[in-house]
Parts: C-alpha cells; structure tokens; sequence
C-alpha cells in the first residue's frame, strides 16, 4: 500500500485559480521583442531564430543527384528490410560536451551544452547514409561520464553504437572521447540526448533528421520544433530530490515550457539572487502565403506532455515517431516525451498578420507555468508584431495520444497473432527499507552497473544475471516474436519507450487489457506509446534484431527511480558479434577513471 504522501508526489499538479490567473496575466503581457541576444539565451543556437537554416525539401546533396534511396517509396518499401544497403555517404560530425552558462527564458543557469549550443547542433542525413560522431567529453567542475543515444534507430548489426551506458557501452570518461558510427537505418524526425543518468535534462539534446521517401507533399521545411518542460535547478540538484527520502520531492515540477529553447520567465518570482531578464525572447517563424509547411514537432521533455497547436491553422499529421501514416486533419497534436509527430500546414493567414503557435504542458503533468509560445510571421508582418490569436479549444483527453484508429501507417505490416513470447509487466511504485520512493517493473527497480554493459557480457557468453536481479534483464531467447502487455497500477501517464525496435501498437486504455486488438491488419507502430493512468498497453515487436534492448518509461524521473528492463534478444547471434576496439577502450578508460575517483551514482544510473 502507498502512502497518500507518495501518491500526492506523483500525481499531476493542477494550478489554484489564483496561480493560473497569474500565468495568465504573465502570458498576455509578452512581447515580441528579445531584450538577450541569441548567444545569452542559447548559446551558438540558431534554432528560434529567423536565421536558423530551412531544410531540403528532398534530400542531402549526394553524388547522384537524385534519391539516394532509389526506387523506395513510403508505400512500397518495408522500412525495416528494405532499406537502402548504402548510399556510400558518411555524414560526420564533431560534439564537445561541457559546461555553459546560458539563459534560455531570461533566468541565467549552468547547463551542459553541446558545442555551445541549447539546443545542440542538427544531424541530417539521407536514408541510407551512415551517421558518425566524435563525442568528447569536456565535463569538469564536477567531471561526470557521458554516452549519448539516437532515439529510435535500430541499430541492426550495430547494438554496440545505441548509446545506453551499463547496456550498450560504458560511459565515457571526462577528458575522453568516443566515435560512434551507424547507418541512418529509418527515416523522419528524431533527436538525440544523453542517456547517462537524468543529464539530459540538463541540456544534453538536440534534433536528428533522416531525409526519406515523401509521404505527402509540400513546399518548405521548417526543420525541427522542439518542446521542452524546464527547470532552474540543475539537473543533478533535481535527480538528488528525486532519489531523496523527502517524499514531497519525488516528482519535481518544471518551472516553464520552451519551443526551441525559447520562452519568457516572470523574473519577479525569483528570489534567490540569479540575474534574470524579462522578456528574454520568442522563438520566431516564417509562414510564405499559400505554401505548404512541414514542422518536425519533437517532445525533449523531462516530464511534461505537450499539446502542440496554432492559432487558427489546421495541422495535418503525416508521421509519428519514425512512421508514415496515413494522412489526417487535428487541431492539437499531443506529444509524450521521446515521442515525434511531423505536421503539415498550409499558410492560409492573413498576409499582414502574426499569429501565436503554442505548446502547453498538459495537466496530466507536473508543471507551474505550462504555456509555451512562439510567434509565426507572414510575409508583410512586422517582425516586432505581437499576434492577436486564439487559442483552439482543447478537447483531447489530457493523458492520452490520438486513438490507435486514427493512425494507420502507410505502408502495411501484420503482426502475427500468435506471438512465441508473451510477457505481462506490472508498473507499480513502493518505498523501500531505507525510506526511498523507487518505480517498479514486476517489483523489481532497475539499476546499472557502469562498469559491466550488459552487451559486452553477452558477447563472451554471460547472459545469466541471476546474482543482480537489479538489472531486470528479460531473455526472449530464439522466440521471433514478442508481446509485452503492460498493466500500470500507478495514477500517472508514462511515455513507454522500445529501443532497436518499432513497436506494434495493439492496444491501449484505462482498465485492463479485455484482448481486442486495434486494427490487427496494419496496427500503429512507433517507438514511444503513452500509457494511461491506471491503464494498460499491449505492443509487439519483430524479435530479429540481436541485442540487449531497453523497454522503459522516458520520463526523466521515473528511469532514474528504476522504470525500465532489459530485452535480450538472439542471444547466441549476440556471441558471435565482433564488437569494435572502442568498445573496449572505452571501458578500459571508464575503469581507470573509476579507480581513482568513486562515481556519485545516485539513481539508477540511466
């Protein structure tokens, strides 16, 4: 049983009519004018900015000068078979990770950032390219370890480059760098983050787009949209709360929510002393009149769900995470964290005018100023023009994505209705011996081991963990298929997330799972799926790909409280893989940096 005190700590913080009155009357005095420049706010980001670069509407430069992915199309080529072998491009890129100082909405803060920047540089390649960077690890003042994961690539053949520390690879140790290289194995919008405890959310992320086969057509790109709950406490100061005994911090609340880094904070709440700018400044966007617009809408949250939306456009979604679907019309697209919705609109404004585009944080989570926005000019509108819009009505159920039935992809895959492994996973909470608010997977709360990848014991023939339940390691042997029907027992949403793989969406609701599956011909797939409070999801997934894959919630906080297992997959396909030198470099030097100084792990690791 659970305490009213823990239960209260999870649950979603709903404002006090006089706060939300506050935010309110906070959110109608912004302005359009920036009183920090760029660099103050983010660094060497140009992301927010009119001069962030616009993407092709086809594809990279290549040799060829024509699709590089040859005769695919969305319709007709099975993204997970076959993709290009190889288009004989390597799209390399450098990252140094480091500390910084930068304001994002006016309240000056420590962060880690990637070359400088908030949000970190744009990867692009072409489907079938392969993908290279050289991570360096500048992190001092303290020195912390690092690895980073490029969300829902599969990573077939490459298990080793997935980013996952004590999974795929040991951490990186500060002062040492590491080259990953993999194939851009599926195309769309995806981004990248730190997966070493919750240091992503201290800044560690950045956008990553696959150019691929069109599903539908338009006329300009306008890149990556990225919607971020924030925090002014640093991120290691909020995972110590979190792991804490005081359980009125075990789910902290963000302070504001961002597009593209961006947004404006009330410094008059600040009391502490920190410099901090009111209207520090909006991201900005430009509409052309009678276009067509592709926005890559990337929830790279924390916590928060975000409720995406503009001002009297209709948006037409065109892809979820890493999948083409068939075409259809919203007002208000909904976003769990690690989850990707690509978004056609069609510039049917005033020409003269601007209008808002927003995000706000539902209230399924916990948040204290829920409301981002940004502002969309059209072509003869001032650039200083504060827009004058309405916001559309919300209807959508605050913990939930779009019904299953809505999202049907464009190229069919069925599922085989008899899978070889079927696993029920019960999400729940407890409060261990020592007094600490942990998630549980079949009672178990995960716990990485840095210095022993699970991977790497696979590859000489360790796949037994019997000795460290804490790992949570589930073995689905030679079995080609697997379902995970999973029960949360809990009051609170979770963004489930499936490395290696795209998941079958089956099934999701409140209650418990009464076996029906949606749309068993051709089901969603995606690789982050919301689960409902007190509800269920049922997923499958293709079980082809050899590797130790992580299934867990991406919320920030519920991974570092231990809501996550292993999958390990094609075991005996796994001792047989030739790993690279650097694998074992890397933790040679994770070792010698471990000897001399004793790794903080506070939480679990991930």
């Amino acid at each position: 049983m659970f305490t009213a005190l823990a239960l209260a700590a999870v649950s979603s913080t709903r404002l006090s009519a006089a706060s939300a009155a506050a935010v309110a009357n906070f959110t109608s005095n912004l302005t359009a004018i920036s009183n920090l420049p760029q660099s103050a706010t983010n660094g060497a980001s140009q992301l927010g900015t009119f001069q962030a670069p616009e993407l092709p509407t086809n594809w990279l430069p290549n040799p060829n000068g024509s699709a590089p992915w040859g005769w695919r199309t969305a319709s007709n080529a099975n993204p997970y078979t076959q993709s290009p072998l190889s288009t004989g491009e390597e799209r390399s890129y450098e990252f140094t990770i480091a500390r910084g100082t930068i304001a994002p909405d006016g309240y000056e803060k420590d962060a880690l950032l990637i070359n400088g920047q908030f949000p970190g540089p744009t990867i692009e390649a072409n489907w079938g390219d392969i993908i290279t960077v050289t991570v360096n690890n500048d992190i001092t003042g303290p020195e912390e370890g690092t690895a980073l994961h490029w969300h829902g690539l599969l990573q077939t053949g490459t298990p080793w480059e997935d980013g996952v520390p004590a999974v795929s690879q040991c951490p990186i140790a500060p002062g040492k760098s590491l080259t990953y290289s993999f194939k851009a194995d599926l195309y769309g919008t995806s981004w990248y983050h730190s997966h070493y405890s919750a240091q992503y959310a201290g800044g560690v992320i950045g956008p990553m787009i696959i150019y691929g086969p069109k599903s539908a057509e338009y006329d300009i790109d306008l890149g990556p949209v990225l919607l971020t709950d924030y925090y002014h406490e640093s991120y290691y100061d909020l995972v110590e709360e979190v792991m804490g005994t005081d359980l009125t911090k075990t789910a902290p609340e963000s302070v504001n929510n961002l597009i593209n880094g961006k947004m404006d904070y009330n410094c008059s709440l600040v009391t502490d002393g920190t410099p901090c700018t009111n209207n520090a400044g909006l991201s900005k966007f430009q509409f052309t009149t009678g276009k067509t617009h592709r926005l890559r809408l990337i929830n790279a949250g924390a916590e928060g769900i975000q409720k995406f939306s503009i001002d009297e456009h209709k948006m037409t979604i065109i892809a979820n995470d890493f999948v083409p679907i068939q075409p259809y019309e919203t007002d208000i697209v909904t976003l769990g964290i690690g989850q990707r919705t690509d978004v056609l609109v069609q510039a049917t404004g005033d020409p003269s005018s601007a209008y808002w585009m927003r995000s706000t944080i539902s209230n399924c989570s916990r948040t204290i100023q829920p409301d981002a926005l940004a502002i969309i000019y059209y072509p003869s509108a001032p650039t200083d023009a504060k827009p004058n819009t309405t916001a559309w009505t919300d209807t959508t159920p605050p913990c939930a994505n779009d019904p299953l039935t809505s999202t049907t992809p464009i190229y069919p895959l069925t599922p085989t209705p008899d899978p070889a492994t079927t696993t029920t996973l019960t999400v729940a909470i407890t409060i261990n011996s020592t007094g600490h608010f942990l998630w549980t997977v079949n009672d178990v709360s995960f716990r990485a081991d840095y210095n022993a990848p699970l991977l790497l014991l696979a590859n000489v023939g360790n796949t037994s963990y019997p000795y460290d339940p804490e790992w949570n390691v589930y073995g689905t042997g030679t079995a080609t298929s697997v379902r995970l029907v999973v029960e949360n027992t809990t009051p609170v949403a979770h963004p489930m997330h499936l490395h290696g793989h795209n998941m079958y969406v089956l099934s999701e609701g409140t209650g418990s799972w009464g076996g029906g599956v949606v749309n068993a011909a051709n089901p969603q797939r995606r690789d982050v799926q919301l689960m409902q409070p007190s509800g269920y999801i049922v997923v499958q997934y293709d079980s082809v790909n050899p590797g130790v894959w992580p299934f867990h919630c991406h919320i920030a906080w519920h991974v570092s409280q231990g809501l996550y297992i292993n999958l390990l997959e094609q075991p005996a396909d796994i001792a047989e893989m030739k790993l690279p030198a650097s694998s074992k470099q890397t933790c040679v030097d994770w070792a010698a940096f471990t000897n001399v100084d004793v790794v903080d792990q506070i939480d679990s690791g991930l």
